[in-house]
Parts: C-alpha cells; sequence; structure tokens
C-alpha cells in the first residue's frame, strides 16, 4: 500500500541499515498485483541506489555525483547534506509546531539518500532540467543517458486513477521515476519530493521546453502548487487564476478539518478523565512488543506516565494517554510531527495485553507514518 514499510526510515532511521531495511521488505503485504495499482514506495528507491551501488562498485552518492551531476555542471550540488562542499547558505527545515512556523534542523540520516538525500539549488537543477527535455544531451553533443532510456523513463509503466483536474487532464501515470500525464493538450512530466519541514516540484513541459523548479523549505504542497500552477496558466495561454488564494482557502478547510478532529477526541478523553477517578491497569499494557518489519517498542510506566519507545526510531516516542476500552492515543513529544496516533490493544484469555496495532488520527498526517501496516505482538521481553 502507499508508504508501506516507510517508517523505517520515517521520521528517522538512525538505527536501521539498508540491509536490514531491503530484508524486512519481505514482511510487507502486497495489497495488490504486480503493477495493477499504483502506490508510491520509498523504499524501492532504496532498493534501487542498492543496485546500483552493486553494479557500478561505487556507492550510489559517489556515483550520482561523479556520474551524473559533475559532467552536466551541478559541481555545488550533493547527494547528501553532510557531502555539500559549502553548507553555510543552505535552508532551515520548518513545519508547524503547536500552530507556529519552526525551524526544525536538519537531521536528515544517510540510510535514505536514494530515496531523497540530494540538495541543489535552482540554478543547477535547471541543468537537470534542460537535460531531461534535451534527451539525455549536454554540452552540444555529449550524452549522458540514451535516448531509448529516456524514452523508457517518459513511458507510462503503471496507470494512475485520474482525479479532477484544472488543466482537462486525461490520463495519469507512473513512469520510471517520474509522474506523467496530460495538461491542456501538452505532455507533463513531473515530480515533488518531501522532507520534514522541506517540499519541492520540478515540472516539465517539454513541447514548450518549459521546466518549472520550486523549492520550498516549509511542508505544504500547496505552497509549490500555487507557484507551478501560476506559471503554467501564463505559458498555456489561459485566463488568470488566483491560485494563491485557492490554496490558502483549501489549506484552511484541511487544518479546520484536521483540528476538529483532533480536538474533538482530546475533549473525549477530558471529559472521560473527568467523569471517574478509575484509571486503567497500566500493567495489562504494559512490556516489549515486536513487528516483523518495524522492530521492536517499549511501553513502559515512569513518573505516573505511560511511554512508548520504538527502539529503532527514536523520534517516535511519546505519551499513551487512555482513550477508551482498550485504545489510546499516543501522542509525540516531537510536536513538528503531525502524527499522534491510535494504539489499539488485543488481550489475551488472561486479559493481558498480546498485541496492537495503530492508525493516525489526523488525516493530514504524512503518509510515511504508516501505522495501519504494523501489526505489533507482544514479545517474551520483559522491560
Amino acid at each position: 500500500g502507499l508508504g508501506a514499510g516507510d517508517l523505517m526510515i520515517w521520521p528517522d532511521s538512525t538505527q536501521v541499515t539498508k540491509n536490514e531495511l531491503i530484508h524486512n521488505l519481505r514482511y510487507l503485504k502486497p495489497v495488490s498485483s504486480f503493477r495493477t495499482k499504483y502506490d508510491y514506495d520509498n523504499l524501492l528507491y532504496i532498493v534501487a541506489g542498492e543496485v546500483l551501488a552493486k553494479v557500478s562498485g561505487m556507492s550510489w552518492e559517489d556515483f550520482i555525483e561523479k556520474k551524473m551531476m559533475r559532467p552536466i555542471g551541478m559541481n555545488h550540488s550533493a547527494a547528501s547534506y553532510t557531502r555539500l562542499a559549502d553548507n553555510s547558505n543552505s535552508i532551515d527545515a520548518h513545519a508547524p509546531v503547536n500552530g507556529v512556523v519552526t525551524a526544525i534542523g536538519k537531521d536528515f540520516t544517510p540510510t535514505a539518500n536514494a530515496a531523497g538525500g540530494i540538495w541543489s539549488n535552482v540554478a543547477e537543477m535547471s541543468k537537470w532540467a534542460i537535460l531531461q527535455m534535451d534527451d539525455g544531451k549536454y554540452a552540444g553533443n555529449k550524452q549522458l543517458f540514451s535516448k531509448s532510456v529516456h524514452k523508457d523513463m517518459w513511458t507510462p509503466q503503471t496507470i494512475i486513477n485520474r482525479s479532477s483536474s484544472a488543466y482537462n487532464t486525461h490520463f495519469a501515470s507512473y513512469g520510471l521515476g517520474w509522474f506523467l500525464s496530460d495538461a491542456s493538450g501538452y505532455l507533463q512530466v513531473e515530480h515533488t519530493g518531501g522532507l520534514g519541514g522541506i517540499v519541492t516540484q520540478v515540472t516539465l513541459v517539454p513541447e514548450l521546453k518549459l521546466g518549472i523548479i520550486v523549492l520550498t523549505n516549509q511542508q505544504s504542497g500547496y505552497a509549490f502548487s500555487s507557484i507551478t500552477n501560476t506559471i503554467k496558466d501564463g505559458y498555456f495561454g489561459l485566463k488568470k487564476r488566483d491560485w494563491i488564494t485557492r490554496y490558502t482557502e483549501a489549506n484552511k478547510e484541511d487544518l479546520a478539518e484536521a483540528k476538529n478532529i483532533t480536538d474533538k477526541l482530546w475533549a473525549e478523553i477530558a471529559a472521560e478523565t473527568k467523569k471517574t477517578s478509575k484509571k486503567p491497569d497500566l500493567s495489562i499494557y504494559t512490556g516489549t512488543y515486536s513487528d516483523e518489519w518495524f522492530g521492536e517498542i517499549s511501553l513502559t510506566q515512569r513518573n505516573g506516565k505511560f511511554w512508548f519507545q520504538a527502539l529503532k526510531s527514536p523520534k517516535l516516542r511519546g505519551e499513551l494517554h487512555f482513550y477508551k476500552a482498550n485504545t489510546f492515543i499516543v501522542k509525540w513529544e516531537d510536536r513538528s510531527m503531525d502524527a499522534d496516533a491510535f494504539a489499539k490493544f488485543t488481550l489475551d484469555d488472561a486479559g493481558k495485553a498480546s498485541g496492537l496495532k495503530m492508525e493516525a488520527i489526523s488525516p493530514l498526517t504524512d503518509f510515511s507514518y504508516d501505522f495501519q501496516d504494523l501489526n505489533f505482538k507482544r514479545s517474551n521481553k520483559t522491560k
């Protein structure tokens, strides 16, 4: 499914190796037959990066910089933040924290570089866009990749259900690393990218020799869409539309819907707490649990509070609040993660928790928090 397994690298991957990640893919259950349904997954880009490393004898990072970036003049770009020769003029990621846009730092880990590690700028990304629209040609008649490979990249591989569009779109699909569609009668080739507090979009309209590159240091896709669409409207000769206002209103509606859901939930918890002085027996739930692909979590009682800690994802740490029956709410300590989740326990015949499943609360939670794919079982360890 969408984002399956991404929790191994998101929101952090400091404790997971690429070998472990690739090994654990076997535990993720397919939800459809091969290429019969579109679902984006970051992990398979990491797999592709490791294939490239084995074939080339170079690390993915070395290959991308030496064989792809440098030949076309991307001399200040790098395959990861730590490889930038000069990072003094690099952006800080920003995300809403308790309703206030806040700088959240750059704690990106190298495990997921092949899925989203590249750092660049508009000037050098423009060279990549021009290369793409010139069928892999650069510096006159030099060829970085063949025309046939370029054609394969821009050939639909998986059909995507078409959604309503402001550009009279008739088809949507995924090629090899590119989204493909038509927009106002033109072929459109594009891709987005995102990390915590950073989202980007590259859009190509080859017939117009148009490349639009939007790099932002915040995490709303509405920002890059408003800029991209405004430029497209001008090139397509369409009547001017106020995309900033449209997307601002859409964003307000999304935030209001999410706030209504979470406010209602916390109000229920407060009312239930006020109504009864009886507290749940936390010893029923305390212990270590394990999921086949994600690994272990530890649920402990400390200073009168009930804590969740993922052993291989340090950021997934937060307090468990009793909700109802055998369901708790995990409120993450890092409030830049808009990803609080339900933790729903199952009990054995003796009345002790034997497992738990999770589900994101807010509809705005990023798909890479794929809590729904977890199936924790109590381990024999005690903590």
